[in-house]
């Protein structure tokens, strides 16, 4: 998922803002959704989207609170998530020298 987004220790990367790729997987039964191929049945991938969009309007100083706020949307939000996983990569960050992105990967799962 691409984003632009407010995120950064700098005062500049919160008012200018950068891109930013989200990467998100998570595990879930999904043996009703097999069967009936209905979306009912199962984790609708738009609202995860929309949960981890909401997640990214959101300005923080550091990719980990970032990433911490996504995993416990999703797993607040969907009750049949048993374990997920986020990684939130800033592109082109200003560190002062030429770097793809810098990202941060955290899981989360049921106690």
């Amino acid at each position: 998922m691409s984003f632009f987004a407010h995120h950064g220790c700098f005062e500049e990367e919160r008012t200018i803002g950068t891109n930013f790729l989200v990467d998100f997987v998570f595990e879930t039964d999904t043996t009703k959704a097999e069967e009936s191929d209905n979306i009912n049945d199962t984790v609708n991938y738009l609202d995860v989207y929309q949960l981890i969009k909401k997640e990214m309007d959101t300005p923080s100083h550091l990719l980990e609170h970032v990433g911490k706020r996504i995993n416990n949307a999703i797993l607040d939000a969907y009750k049949e998530v048993k374990w997920c996983e986020v990684t939130v990569h800033k592109l082109n960050p200003p560190l002062g020298g030429q770097m793809k992105s810098v990202s941060v990967t955290l899981q989360a799962s049921r106690s």
